[in-house]
Formats: structure tokens, C-alpha cells, sequence
């Protein structure tokens, strides 16, 4: 059987908002405590993570992830950000549970994926 997976983006504005690479840029961000160890866990650019923080700062009314207090560097995940991980993945559950016999009849119209063996026809 085919395997399906579902994967969610949210628009705002007619502008991507949300996706599971920013969501897992916020998990990372909560588990290592920074952007930097954010970036590495996921094998980005430093850069590249700091403009997706920073695109989802500007997104939202406060910020998802704020400079750790102190002057020891570091980031972490706002109240906010918080709050918009677990609503995500609310949302995304809920979504795979309506979906799951659409998902299930539609893995079962597609081929099967290419065989693995090295025979020749």
C-alpha cells in the first residue's frame, strides 16, 4: 500500500504563515535553546532560521521567540510562541482525524511504489 502523509501550511493574508519546517524551527528552538542550535539541528543556515524567527515575529502580535533575559545569549519560545506550537499541532491532528478515510481511499487508488529488487525486465 502506498504510503500517504499530510502535511499542513497555514495562510494569512494570502501569505504563507505556518508550516512544519517553521513549527520544527519552534521545537528546535525550545529544545536547544537558541536559534544557532536550532539551525544546526536542522542542518540550516543560521541565517536562514533567523529570517524564518523573524518572519514569524513580524507575523504574529507579539513575538514567538524572544532573547533569553540575562545577557547570556540564547533564545527561547514566548508564552506566544507556545501557544501557536500547540495550536499547530492541534489543528494538524484534527485535520489527519477528518481526513483519515479520504487519506486511506486515496492510498489505496495510487501504484505501488517501485520495487527495490535489481532484476531486469
Amino acid at each position: 500500500m502506498t504510503e500517504m502523509r499530510l502535511t499542513l501550511r497555514l495562510d494569512a493574508n494570502g501569505m504563507p504563515l505556518l508550516g512544519h519546517g517553521k513549527i520544527r524551527l519552534l521545537e528546535q528552538i525550545g529544545e536547544t535553546g537558541s536559534i544557532s542550535g536550532a539551525a544546526r539541528a536542522m542542518g540550516m543556515s543560521y541565517r536562514r532560521a533567523w529570517l524564518l524567527v523573524e518572519s514569524m515575529n513580524n507575523a504574529f502580535v507579539r513575538p514567538l521567540v524572544a532573547a533569553r533575559p540575562g545577557g547570556g545569549g540564547g533564545a527561547g519560545l514566548s508564552a506566544e510562541g507556545e501557544a501557536v506550537l500547540r495550536l499547530y499541532r492541534e489543528i494538524e491532528q484534527a485535520t489527519r482525524a477528518a481526513a483519515r478515510g479520504p487519506l486511506e481511499t486515496l492510498a489505496a487508488m495510487c501504484s505501488s511504489p517501485p520495487s527495490q529488487s535489481h532484476e531486469t525486465p
